[in-house]
């Protein structure tokens, strides 16, 4: 008798423990309009084939500097049906030249180099970049002359690009940054979820609802 006990209490000690792991694993339950907004018509995504994730952001702003490495990491696990891209906010000023300043190294094939050095230089150095001037200075160290800084900043391919973020940040109708943006349907702001961590993981969730219409 005592041994039938026994196996009783070890198979029901290792069922609680099972059910534990399984809701350790289970995905939250997150709401609409509680832990994101789902946007009233959707907005454009690269490719239609894959989960775009959209970070909108500006380097004047101290919270996207302070997401920055944290989303880094982030973006080392995603799964290849998933695609990540950055877009710079436009609401006016130094806000739009930076937007301009991104798209112009992007250009140039030098963003992965100097976007968090951009980060830095404003956040840490005390730089503003906010004019033509301060900015072909800040670059030169990257390989990029005053020549090819004036022909990208000033060239269609790269106005093309901000009148495309201008389209998108309305699409997305945020009203500050960092916010994220799965598959151009959900906006996910840090004041709603309480934190980067938060942010990302309901991004998760919303990755994998979308998973699921694919």
């Amino acid at each position: 008798m005592r041994i039938l006990i026994t196996a009783g209490l070890i198979w029901l000690m290792s069922s609680f423990t099972l059910l534990q792991a399984q809701e350790a694993d289970a995905p939250a339950n997150f709401k609409a309009g509680e832990h994101y907004i789902e946007l009233a018509s959707p907005a454009a995504t690269q490719d239609p084939n894959k989960i775009e994730v959209a970070e909108l952001f500006w380097y004047g702003c101290g919270h996207c500097f302070q997401f920055e490495p944290v989303l880094d990491e982030w973006k080392k696990g995603l799964a290849d049906d998933v695609s990540f891209r950055e877009v710079p906010a436009l609401f006016g000023g130094t806000w739009n030249t930076h937007a301009q300043l991104f798209y112009t190294v992007q250009s140039l094939g030098k963003l992965e180099e100097t976007h968090k050095a951009i980060f830095n230089a404003i956040h840490i150095e005390k730089q503003r970049l906010a004019s033509e001037a301060e900015m072909i200075k800040f670059l030169e160290p990257y390989g990029i002359t005053e020549e090819q800084f004036e022909k990208a900043w000033s060239s269609f391919g790269v106005r093309s690009k901000l009148s495309e973020a201008g389209r998108l940040a309305k699409a997305y109708r945020a009203t500050g940054v960092p916010t994220l943006i799965v598959n151009g349907k959900y906006r996910i702001e840090g004041g709603m979820v309480g934190g980067f961590d938060n942010m990302l993981e309901v991004a998760e969730f919303l990755i994998a609802r979308e998973r699921q219409t694919l």
